[in-house]
């Protein structure tokens, strides 16, 4: 289950949980405790996501979901404790919205997880160019791109340096990488004449251009003289942006690549 299915299912059973506890056990109206407990999830949730801010898309979902089912809940116990039946406008207006909220949900899962192999062969039609079909979003738009843009700036910067300098960089996986399973990454640097650059700190970053919370940072070792290599693992298909950084000594050079990651 994805951290936002999680989320929302929690969310929703605290909720639930606390205007059942106040309805029988604090003796509140319904209503007045949909509304106690609907400001409280807001502005437990509002705060939360300041700081950790999952997108916009993201913090809609989980706000329609907490409201809805506080609103369900002073619905429902309502009409039970007057003893009067659920009049059905309010509830398929209730129901609409849930189902766009969970509709919401469930695409959000799927473009971060993609579909199980099972349900995605059979929905899915099969690939004619023998590349395997991917359902899961390819992370190509950005939330914060202008960051990720900053880091391509300094980038360029160093681009006429590196040319004067002239280190020969070979970089590349030993085998074709795989979401979810661990990976070879090696990097060479030889000087324009060929020779090995040993002693180097190699270090970088893998970035998701769809979400931050899913980059990933690494420091290769070396293994022979100019060699340096590490077992990396990215959990996601799709596309990712690699910034590499050979530090040795006073110089710097740096490289901006891409990768794609193949579903499992």
């Amino acid at each position: 289950m994805t951290e936002l299915l999680l989320g929302l299912a929690v969310g929703a059973g605290l909720i639930l949980l606390a205007n059942l506890a106040l309805v029988r056990f604090a003796r509140t109206g319904a209503k007045q405790a949909a509304a106690v407990v609907a400001l409280v999830a807001v502005g437990l949730y509002v705060p939360y996501s300041i700081v950790r801010w999952p997108g916009g898309d993201v913090f809609a979902i989980h706000l329609c979901i907490y409201l809805l089912v506080s609103l369900a809940c002073g619905m429902l116990l309502g009409a039970r404790s007057g003893g009067k039946g659920l009049h059905w406008g309010p509830a398929v207006i209730g129901g609409f919205f849930v189902f766009v909220a969970v509709s919401g949900a469930v695409f959000v899962a799927v473009a971060e997880r993609g579909l199980t192999p099972s349900l995605r062969d059979w929905l899915l039609p099969e690939s004619k160019s023998g590349r395997e079909v991917t359902s899961m979003f390819p992370g190509v738009v950005s939330h914060d791109f202008h960051q990720k843009e900053a880091l391509y700036n300094r980038y360029l910067q160093q681009v006429e340096r590196q040319q004067r300098r002239g280190w020969q960089v070979q970089k590349g996986w030993a085998s074709d990488p795989r979401a979810g399973e661990t990976g070879i990454f090696r990097v060479a640097v030889r000087t324009r004449e060929g020779e090995p650059i040993t002693g180097a700190t190699v270090a970088g970053q893998f970035l998701r251009p769809s979400s931050n919370k899913q980059d990933v940072a690494f420091t290769l070792a070396e293994t022979d003289p100019g060699v340096y290599e590490s077992k990396l693992l990215l959990r996601w298909a799709g596309h990712w942006d690699l910034v590499l950084e050979i530090r040795k000594g006073e110089d710097l050079h740096e490289i901006r690549a891409v990768t794609q990651v193949l579903d499992r």
